[in-house]
């Protein structure tokens, strides 16, 4: 141990003896300085924007924009510079055959070398814990461990850097050809994830030989035991490369033998590799004080509950425009986007089943006119390079489908992921047509969710020209309640949802007992008799609903809920708003929305609103039985227009003699009450076309809405709080400096000249002394 610190002792003081070594720290300081200062210039201008920080630790030190991020995309054009001449000065000097003369051991003089890199990576990391300091000084609720772990992540990648420079400094006798060298070897290994992706086994291990993004881990908040098995493995493997090259050139060894001990040391450190990137020898620490890269404590729960074997099997249509992303080139970046399911699941599989079938997409048809599918796929296996005999035919893969309980024509053969549990449990997992297209946690725990209990039954009554769920129309709710390719759909969030066609229904007593909530919106034709009777029998039993009446429906809708207390009163809600018609009203959540549930509290917060194009009033009678709560009411301006029907060449006007009163008018009322051991709910709501098509696709540039936040909120409640799954995190606790706008001018002294300039006479003194010697 002497031996090795000696060398590294004298390599040392040889390198700090040299302007490059001194140059790269203080550019190294400077730049990490300029980046610091302006990332702080940033934060006191939200500030003074009273903008509410978020996450001041990632913001100012790590995750993308951090000056640690920075300046670990930068460490690559460093970190050669100085590894070029340990090896190579030797060769070049001659001194090599004085260490070879020397007792001293190959494994010594690499160990040596190697030390002295490694501490001159702690210089490095002294200089970034500077940073760490001043911002745990300025920032209240600093996360130390978040930071902590990223400085770690540098600095095992600046290790990397240097035993991979160190051995191309092993292989030549010129500085400059060592650091282009490395400069190679870092673009290759950065590269390596892209090759040989399309055949099964090379993909695993050229994707873990991969260096590219294992240090943004860290910089995430998030230690995985197989990044820091790769980094210690990575250096492992370069030093003994670099062990075997100086012993090769003190031992006369035949090429072949050469050829078997480099083969022999990689393919050990592959196998290495490959062991401990397995998912069930993987171990996880996430470092951030909200646990920002670990899933949900709902979903963890829904984890918790999986059971027995589970499989994500991903069914991909060579005619659909999505067929890429299933593919065997993209497995790796697939199976990446459930690798927090896989951390709870190791024992997750993954399967594909690759086929062609009719498929929307028309420009592919229009591409290939004329021709069938099968020939459209055989040309597009040509064009790809693909091979034809790993795609089902449409035949093929329906028989499976079938074996399987599933229907593909329903999910209109798209790309589409299933869930299979080992006990023959299935759930759909779909991607979608917005600019993030993958499912996100909410989607993936909702889909699981949904194979452990029991996901609520939303059924939307037909027969009496009700809102239609199958349509696109603009009166149609097919866009929150089954449309396959928008994520927020009930459909996709958990819920089943079917038609119920009450007319149809006749000759059943009641409703089906599998139905939990049923929607009620715009009945255009009388119910019979015998059809309210069973509604009545319905909301008797403890079923919830939700029930929006439109106006002139008002005499077709007050018989389903005079029961309940409710009646639809005559007239139109208006209320004057500057640029719009009357009937167009924009509500407020009231206070006690606010004060029960957050995602009202963030529309109040945001002054977003709840549009409705025509509403009708509501009286409740709580002497039914039910307690009200009102979540949406127009403001005191509002009153019930009882005259006037036109109300775009028209302008209504409050007429008290005919009973118009300006008031609040409550338009979103919950109704609940104790039935045996269960809540019930029902919800009513003077507007449905405040949750059709049009409006929830409809943007204004001077008012914005959510009305998306009242339905996903309304069924949320109605399931009880189960569905949409909630993955919504903590606001991070560093949200706050105890600096103000003076400060800036001491950062940048500090950072960009204080320490820069330190450096800088630390380097005179050594320089001053050496010239005196």
């Amino acid at each position: 141990m002497k031996t090795i610190w000696k060398i590294a002792k004298a390599e040392l003081n040889t390198l700090f003896c040299s302007p490059i070594a001194w140059l790269i720290l203080i550019i190294f300081a400077f730049q990490a300085g300029l980046t610091y200062s302006d990332l702080i210039a940033d934060q006191l201008r939200y500030l003074a924007l009273n903008y509410r920080p978020y996450n001041l630790t990632g913001s100012l030190l790590l995750k993308y924009s951090g000056v640690y991020s920075d300046m670990q995309n930068n460490l690559y054009l460093y970190i050669p510079l100085l590894t070029m001449g340990l090896m190579s000065k030797e060769y070049s000097s001659g001194s090599i055959k004085l260490l070879y003369s020397s007792p001293i051991t190959n494994t010594q003089i690499i160990l040596g070398k190697y030390l002295s890199m490694i501490i001159y990576a702690l210089i490095l990391t002294v200089i970034l814990f500077i940073f760490f300091f001043y911002t745990a000084c300025v920032v209240k609720n600093f996360d130390y461990p978040f930071a902590l772990t990223g400085i770690l992540g540098i600095f095992l990648l600046v290790c990397a850097y240097a035993a991979i420079g160190l051995f191309m400094s092993t292989m030549t006798a010129y500085q400059v050809v060592a650091a282009v060298g490395t400069l190679t070897v870092l673009a290759i290994l950065n590269f390596m994830n892209r090759i040989g992706q399309d055949i099964d086994f090379v993909r695993d291990l050229t994707y873990w030989l991969s260096l590219s993004g294992r240090s943004e881990k860290f910089l995430n908040g998030m230690i995985c035991s197989e990044d820091l098995f790769y980094f210690i493995i990575v250096v492992v493997l370069f030093l003994s490369l670099s062990i075997l090259k100086l012993k090769f050139e003190r031992t006369n060894i035949g090429r072949l033998k050469k050829v078997f001990q480099y083969a022999g040391v990689l393919c050990l450190t592959l196998l290495i590799g490959y062991t401990t990137s397995r998912p069930k020898l993987m171990g996880y620490y996430d470092a951030t004080a909200t646990k920002a890269n670990t899933l949900t404590p709902p979903s963890q729960e829904v984890m918790k509950k999986m059971d027995g074997g589970l499989k994500l099997i991903t069914f991909v249509n060579l005619l659909d425009d999505n067929f890429s992303k299933g593919m065997p080139s993209s497995r790796n970046w697939e199976i990446s986007k459930f690798k927090d399911y896989i951390r709870f699941k190791p024992e997750m599989k993954m399967e594909y089943v690759y086929y062609y079938g009719p498929a929307h997409n028309p420009r592919l048809y229009a591409q290939y006119p004329g021709l069938t599918e099968k020939e459209i796929a055989q040309r597009l296996c040509d064009n790809y390079d693909y091979d034809f005999d790993m795609f089902l035919s449409y035949e093929e893969l329906k028989e499976l489908a079938d074996a399987k309980g599933i229907n593909m024509e329903e999910e209109g053969n798209r790309f589409v992921y299933l869930f299979e549990r080992e006990n023959g449990q299935t759930a759909f997992l779909r991607i979608y047509e917005d600019n993030q297209r993958d499912p996100r946690e909410a989607q993936i725990t909702s889909a699981l969710k949904t194979m452990v209990q029991k996901a609520p039954m939303v059924a939307f009554v037909t027969g009496h020209g009700e809102r239609d769920i199958y349509k696109g129309g603009e009166r149609d709710y097919s866009a929150f309640a089954k449309n396959l390719t928008f994520r927020h759909s009930l459909i996709n969030q958990g819920f089943g949802v079917k038609a119920y066609d009450l007319k149809a229904d006749s000759v059943n007593k009641n409703i089906a007992e599998d139905i939990d909530i049923l929607v009620i919106a715009d009945v255009r034709e009388a119910y019979t008799a015998e059809e309210i009777a069973k509604i009545q029998r319905f909301i008797e039993k403890g079923g919830d609903m939700v029930i929006a009446c439109e106006p002139r429906r008002q005499p077709l809708m007050n018989p389903l809920v005079e029961k309940i207390g409710v009646t639809f009163l005559p007239g139109i809600v208006v209320e004057e708003t500057e640029g719009y018609a009357a009937n167009q009203l924009f509500l407020n959540p009231t206070e006690t929305a606010i004060r029960n549930n957050k995602e009202f509290h963030y529309m109040a917060r945001y002054n977003s609103k709840l549009a409705m194009p025509g509403a009708v009033a509501f009286r409740v009678d709580e002497q039914a039985g039910f307690t009200s709560e009102v979540l949406f009411a127009t403001t005191s301006k509002a009153w019930n227009e009882l005259q006037t029907v036109d109300f775009v060449d028209d302008k209504p006007q409050l007429q008290a003699e005919t009973g118009e009163q300006a008031d609040s008018i409550p338009l979103v009322v919950r109704l609940n009450r104790k039935v045996g051991d269960k809540e019930q709910r029902i919800y009513i709501c003077g507007d449905a076309d405040c949750m059709a098509n049009s409006e929830l696709t409809t943007n204004r540039n001077d008012v914005g809405t959510s009305n998306f936040t009242l339905i996903s909120e309304v069924f949320r409640d109605l399931s009880n709080n189960e569905f949409p799954v909630d993955d919504s995190r903590p606001h991070p606790y560093d949200d706050e400096m105890y600096i103000g706008q003076g400060a800036l001018l001491w950062v940048r002294f500090i950072f960009m000249g204080l320490i820069p300039v330190g450096l800088l006479f630390g380097y005179a003194i050594t320089w001053w002394r050496r010239r005196k010697k």
